[in-house]
């Protein structure tokens, strides 16, 4: 039986319900090495809750500038406001994860108490990643701190002051996890591609951000992240999962019910037996869940097939759906409804509907096979992703570009085989430095932050970075570090539509919608019938991109709007203590 990850196996639920009574019997004040703490299974049962940390829905409902819904986030629409408490300055899972590393001394195992010591320290590590992007310079609490102690009274402890102990807590974690992979628990590998991530992330965010500090600049991170990543890829044993071939493998890596342990980290697990569900199948099916769909943006920056530019092409700002589609990087096909499309395990062909798609590019990553019987709301059941191998190999393309030392040979032990999955030709680090792509670099769909010899390079692998991880959780914080939070006022389209009426999306001479405009009554045998400027909206009028969001176009705040803001209640009961961050207003005199 699969271990489950977030429901405890009987065992383990009654271990974890009996720590928690223990604990509200016994206050931590009164903790004594004859209560708990003192085993491995104690230490377990206790460790068991770090893990509801993971995202899950998050894993593929995702929204920003490469896939919209109905409605836009809070963040593109400037319409985040200060709360009074919440809002993400939440502090009872690091309360959880000290109190172990606090009495795991109870333990005189001491391997059994490393590990679990190790264990808590990774997610203290990824707690504060978690805080650090959200909120920028963070208090660090190494004990447990109750609701009256001082300590949380205090200021904010420095950017570099928190990375410092991140970085020792993770590297803690590499040196005492089990190195044997397991989907779904904490290994040494996870710890490793923790240590990329966040890395990564510090390195970038500092360089684009203009973030300097007399300790350590953002090549000592971005140093540090290609390391973590080139041992990742050269000592772990991971892969990945290439069964079924070019024009499968990627797609099915992501409806597996057991998550392929080749290229999957870790995952979070799902079971039908034990009604764990999710609601992946439901997202993309159903007209509830927003209607989400790719944006026109992100679709035009896949390669074609021989790795040329789509962009290139002569009228391809006009193409119609079935043509824009034809001889692209497989991923499309395996991302979105193209024509000829079938559902896994199913010979009905189905084209995109915009009933349930805002954008006509209906994404089919994470759509469960047709016979899994999960197309009701809840009902999913396959493993979601929350680590794999993929995302390490573009950490490590990214941190040595960014840093000035990427070579070809970096680049085939990364870039490569991603393309090599799909049957892409692989990237050509002279040829794009040569050529840098004016698509990607334009302000109106692209990065104009990035600059310098290795542009064009560095272009490419954020093409390749927001075309493997689409859909994976990763999109928001990437535009946050490379400071291009404009990308998110960047136009929101869909696909191109030439004229009102009846409308073939796949060219098999069947109408698959009709366009009418308002009073009129159409004879037509499209199945679909929308209304202009009121089911759908195009850009030209009766005519052009569709645009969901004409009248609501995206905001941001260049000032204000890379950090979010602390909360009143929490301001005030410091007395002033905890700043707020810049350019939000909350009305507190200090």
């Amino acid at each position: 039986m699969k271990k489950l990850l977030f429901i405890l196996t009987a065992g383990c639920t009654m271990a974890l319900v009996s720590c928690e009574e223990w604990l509200d019997k016994y206050p931590l004040a009164q903790m004594s090495p004859e209560t708990f703490f003192s085993n491995e299974n104690e230490l377990q049962a206790f460790s068991n809750k770090f893990y509801t940390v993971f995202p899950s829905d998050g894993l593929y409902n995702e929204y920003w500038d490469n896939i919209i819904h109905n409605d836009l986030p809070q963040e593109m629409r400037g319409g985040r406001t200060i709360p009074a408490s919440g809002g993400g300055w939440t502090w009872t899972d690091l309360r959880d994860i000290n109190t172990l590393l606090e009495y795991s001394v109870n333990c005189k195992d001491l391997d059994v108490r490393n590990h679990y010591d190790a264990l808590a320290r990774f997610f203290r590590a990824y707690f504060y990643f978690e805080k650090i992007k959200r909120f920028g310079d963070v208090p660090w609490y190494a004990k447990p701190i109750g609701s009256a102690d001082a300590e949380l009274n205090r200021p904010r402890d420095s950017r570099e002051y928190v990375m410092q102990r991140m970085i020792e807590d993770i590297d803690f974690a590499i040196r005492y996890l089990p190195t044997k992979h397991d989907l779904y628990r904490i290994t040494k590998w996870t710890a490793l591609a923790l240590k990329s991530r966040f890395c990564l992330f510090e390195g970038t965010f500092r360089k684009y951000h203009g973030i300097d500090t007399e300790e350590n600049d953002w090549k000592y991170y971005l140093d540090l992240a290609a390391k973590a990543s080139e041992e990742f890829i050269t000592n772990s044993g991971y892969g990945l999962y290439t069964t079924g071939g070019t024009q499968t493998a990627y797609r099915d890596l992501f409806v597996s019910e057991d998550a392929q342990q080749i290229e999957v980290v870790l995952a979070r697990d799902y079971n039908k037996g034990l009604s764990v569900f999710h609601n992946s199948t439901f997202y993309s099916l159903n007209t509830s869940y927003g209607r989400p769909g790719l944006t026109r943006k992100i679709v035009a920056s896949y390669l074609m097939a021989d790795g040329t530019r789509f962009t290139d092409k002569a009228g391809w700002e006009t193409m119609e759906f079935r043509d824009e589609c034809r001889n692209r990087d497989p991923r499309l096909a395996q991302s979105i409804r193209t024509p000829g499309y079938t559902r896994i395990n199913s010979t009905k062909v189905e084209v995109p509907s915009l009933s349930t798609c805002m954008t006509g590019y209906q994404p089919i990553k994470f759509v469960a096979p047709a016979d899994f019987g999960s197309d009701g709301y809840n009902l999913s059941y396959t493993d979601l992703p929350i680590i794999r191998t993929a995302e390490i190999y573009l950490n490590y393309a990214e941190a040595k570009a960014e840093l000035g030392t990427l070579t070809q040979a970096d680049i085939d032990l990364s870039i490569k085989k991603l393309r090599d999955r799909v049957g892409m030709p692989n990237l050509d680090m002279d040829h794009a430095n040569a050529n840098p792509d004016p698509y990607l670099s334009a302000p109106e769909t692209g990065y104009p932050n990035v600059t310098g010899p290795n542009k064009g390079v560095l272009l490419e692998i954020r093409r390749e970075r927001t075309i493997e991880l689409l859909q994976e959780g990763h999109r928001y914080y990437d535009l946050i570090r490379w400071k291009e939070g404009k990308a998110f006022t960047q136009p929101l389209l869909g696909l191109y539509i030439p004229s009102k009426g009846e409308y073939d999306l796949d060219g098999d001479g069947t109408p698959d919608i009709y366009l009418k405009t308002k009073g009129e009554t159409p004879s037509t045998k499209a199945p679909l019938i929308m209304e202009i400027d009121q089911d759908i909206f195009l850009s030209e009028g009766d005519h052009g991109y569709i645009s969901p969001h004409k009248k609501n176009p995206g905001e941001w705040n260049e000032a204000r709007d890379y950090y979010y803001p602390i909360p009143t209640d929490d301001r005030s009961l410091t007395g002033g203590a905890l700043t707020q961050n810049p350019g939000w207003n909350d009305g507190l005199d200090f």
